[in-house]
C-alpha cells in the first residue's frame, strides 16, 4: 500500500513537470523555471513598475534619503563635479565623439559590442588563472599599449601566441575598467553601496553591532544589481565570474578573494565628484 501511495505521488511529480502541448515531441520535456526570463519581461513590458518593486524591495533592507532614493528611481542625476566651463565640457564629448566613431572601446561608455570585444581577454585570462600575482603584478606597458591599439582598432589579436604575458593582459583589464567614463556599478548607485556594506547585525537588544549582515548584505547587492544597464550587467556577471574561479586557484596564484576585492574596488566604483 506504501509503495502504491509512493508510486502515485512520483506520478503526480512527474506529471506537474511536463510541458502542456498539442506537439507530442515536446510533451516529455521537463518545464524549465527561468527566473531571469520573468525578470527581463517585466524590466521590458513594465519599466516603471520593475523599477517600483526592485527600490522597494531595496528600501525594505537600507534606509535611503530622498536624494539618494530619486536617484535609485532615476528621477535625478548625480551631482556634477566642479568643471572648468560649458566649453571644456563641449570638447571633451567632441572628442569623445571622435573615438566613439573610430570604434575606440578604451574610455567609451560599455555597450554589448565593447563587452564582446573585451570579452577576448576574460577568456585568455581564464586559461591562466593559475599564474602568480595575477591582477596585482603590473604587466610590461609598451605590450600593454600594442595590445590596446589592437582591441581599440577593432584587430583580431592572438592572444595564444606567447606574445602577451597573462600580467600584461590583467592589467589592461583593470585598465578598461578604471577608463571608463562612468564606474561599471555607476554613479548613481554609488551612495547605495557605501550602506550596503554598513549593514550590520543587531544584538539581542536591537543595536548595532560590528558583525557584518552577509545576508542581507547579497540580497541589497542581487536587487540593485538588478537595476544596472544592461550592458553593465552582462560585464558584471563576466568579471565576477573570472574573479570567482581566480579566488579558486589561489593556491597557486595567492589571490584571495580579499586580494581580488582590493586590486579591483577602485576600478569598478567611485564617486562622481
Amino acid at each position: 500500500m506504501a509503495a502504491k501511495k509512493e508510486t502515485e505521488k512520483e506520478s503526480r511529480n512527474r506529471n506537474c513537470s511536463i510541458v502542456i502541448s498539442n506537439e507530442s515531441s515536446l510533451r516529455s520535456q521537463p518545464i524549465i523555471f527561468n527566473p531571469d526570463f520573468f525578470v527581463e519581461k517585466l524590466r521590458h513590458e513594465k519599466p516603471e513598475i520593475f523599477t517600483e518593486l526592485v527600490v522597494s524591495n531595496i528600501t525594505r533592507l537600507i534606509d535611503l534619503p530622498g536624494t539618494e532614493f530619486a536617484q535609485l528611481m532615476g528621477e535625478m542625476d548625480p551631482k556634477l563635479p566642479c568643471s572648468s566651463g560649458s566649453a571644456s565640457g563641449f570638447f571633451r564629448s567632441l572628442n569623445f565623439l571622435k573615438r566613439k566613431d573610430k570604434g575606440v572601446i578604451f574610455g567609451a561608455s560599455l555597450t554589448e559590442e565593447g563587452n564582446a570585444q573585451i570579452y577576448q581577454l576574460i577568456e585568455y585570462l581564464h586559461k591562466n588563472l593559475q599564474v602568480e600575482g595575477l591582477f596585482r603584478v603590473p604587466g610590461n606597458s609598451i605590450r600593454q599599449q600594442t595590445l590596446k591599439d589592437s582591441l581599440n582598432s577593432g584587430i583580431d589579436t592572438d592572444l595564444d601566441s606567447g606574445e602577451f604575458h597573462p600580467n600584461d593582459v590583467a592589467t589592461l583589464l583593470k585598465t578598461f575598467l578604471g577608463e571608463l567614463p562612468e564606474p561599471l556599478l555607476t554613479h548613481k548607485h554609488y551612495h547605495v553601496h557605501l550602506k550596503i556594506a554598513d549593514l550590520t547585525m543587531l544584538d539581542e537588544k536591537g543595536n548595532r553591532t560590528n558583525v557584518p549582515n552577509k545576508e542581507r548584505r547579497i540580497e541589497a547587492l542581487q536587487l540593485l544589481f538588478l537595476l544596472l544597464p544592461a550592458a553593465n550587467r552582462n560585464f558584471l556577471k563576466l568579471l565576477l565570474d573570472l574573479l570567482y574561479q581566480t579566488a579558486k586557484q589561489q593556491d597557486k596564484n595567492k589571490m584571495s578573494a580579499h586580494n581580488l576585492a582590493l586590486m579591483f574596488a577602485p576600478h569598478i566604483l567611485w564617486p562622481k565628484n
